[in-house]
């Protein structure tokens, strides 16, 4: 008070994470609820598909679990959306006062949320993954468990985006449960890539759709190395008919791009939540700039 200045911005990204973290322990809707909700959901994906199995029938089973964790255990993200609003007027208030700056305020709310999505994509992601037996390996399980926690950082990241450009939560919601149902549906799985009407759907909607890169990489990482057995044949069909791989079901079924890793796949989905974090804070400071206006066009 008495330099008339800010606090560096080392102090102040410390500070804003403080902070933040402590609203996140405190409100039970930000993300005790959804931990809450996702192990409930855990635990009945876990018991409907106990056991999978290694059947070529079981094949289809894991794609729509895979499917389900990629999608709507990630859309149950929006109930964080008014409690985030809340923040935001915090945040426009100290900002309009020179409090700190529109990084620090990011920062700080990305490191605050890290602990809390972590143990929201561990332990329902453990709870899935061995109920159902999954692939067998603690790499596969890491890679699971990875794929779950960057969707949900860039669920939240879209919603950010939209509380942004939207401060009213109830639209907001709804908006943002817009654009995921569009992703959901350009992600691959519900209309194969090849089937996608190749104006707007597949170029560019496809490319861009969160699911598609997560749909592919939990796909890779759960079929890959695996050999399906075909019930159906007889003792006379050959071995070759008898069982398929994986690699073989990933290709013909599902038209997972096999030209690339599943890591490839990880790393797209961390370059997209760069980009979405980017583009909130370059939103938010055009918005600094066109309220402005705005308000004196209105007040005319």
């Amino acid at each position: 008070m008495e330099k008339k200045s800010n606090a560096a911005f080392f102090t102040q990204c410390i500070v804003l994470t403080r902070r933040s973290y402590l609203n996140m322990y405190r409100d039970l809707g930000y993300y005790w609820l959804r931990l809450f909700i996702y192990g409930a959901l855990a635990i009945c994906l876990g018991t409907i598909f106990y056991n999978i199995g290694s059947s070529k029938e079981s094949a289809q089973a894991r794609g729509s679990l895979l499917m389900f964790v990629a999608t709507f255990l990630t859309f149950i993200t929006i109930g964080g959306f008014p409690s985030f609003v809340e923040e935001m007027k915090v945040f426009e208030k100290e900002r309009l006062n020179g409090h700190y700056g529109v990084t620090a305020y990011i920062i700080g709310q990305t490191l605050s949320s890290i602990p809390y999505i972590l143990l929201i994509s561990l332990i329902p992601g453990a709870l899935v993954y061995y109920l159902t037996n999954l692939h067998h390996s603690c790499q596969h399980f890491v890679y699971f468990t990875c794929v779950l926690f960057v969707s949900v950082m860039l669920v939240e990241s879209l919603m950010m985006i939209v509380a942004s450009m939207v401060p009213n939560f109830l639209t907001g919601i709804i908006t943002g449960c817009g654009i995921l149902g569009v992703m959901m549906l350009n992600g691959g799985f519900y209309k194969l890539p090849s089937d996608l009407p190749k104006p707007i759907w597949k170029y560019p909607l496809y490319y861009i759709s969160i699911h598609k890169y997560a749909y592919q990489g939990l796909f890779k990482n759960e079929f890959e190395g695996l050999i399906f057995t075909n019930k159906n044949n007889n003792d006379q069909v050959g071995e070759h008919m008898k069982n398929i791989s994986g690699e073989e079901m990933l290709r013909d079924l599902w038209e997972v791009e096999m030209c690339h890793s599943k890591w490839v796949d990880l790393f797209i989905l961390l370059g997209m939540l760069v980009l979405y974090r980017v583009l909130f804070l370059v939103i938010i400071k055009a918005m600094e700039k066109v309220k402005p206006i705005v308000a004196a066009f209105k007040w005319k």
